[in-house]
């Protein structure tokens, strides 16, 4: 059974740092790319982060690049995305996706884990 599961979201102090997990269950990583997305209640879900096993390519948007990093690990089938230097705006729903090698689109999804950045 494919499987996402986030965890490690919770409150922080701006300037702080999460560290953010994936349990990928059922996915292979040289079959799929994985990312990061954040939802704040009234906008669009915002891609963050994604890596790529084949070749290790990673790309970051800009409101993130410089303070998170992406990486997985093959032996636990997990992936992690480090948050430092948090900020207010950070505050959203993150979820964990996963979209075939040659797909466009994510198509599986985990549930989303709550991060609070406080002033």
């Amino acid at each position: 059974e494919v499987e996402l599961v986030e965890s490690g979201g919770g409150l922080v102090q701006a300037g702080g740092s999460l560290r953010l997990s994936c349990t990928a269950s059922g996915i292979n990583f040289d079959e799929y790319a994985m990312g990061w997305f954040r939802q704040v209640p009234g906008k669009e879900r915002e891609g963050i982060s994604c890596i790529s096993h084949t070749d290790g390519t990673t790309f970051y948007a800009d409101s993130v690049r410089g303070r998170f990093t992406i990486s997985s690990d093959r032996a636990t089938n997990m992936v992690y995305l480090q948050m430092n230097s948090m900020k207010p705006e950070d505050t959203a729903v993150y979820y964990c996706a996963a979209r075939e090698i040659r797909g466009v689109n994510f198509k599986i999804w985990g549930q989303g884990t709550q991060v609070t950045v406080s002033a």
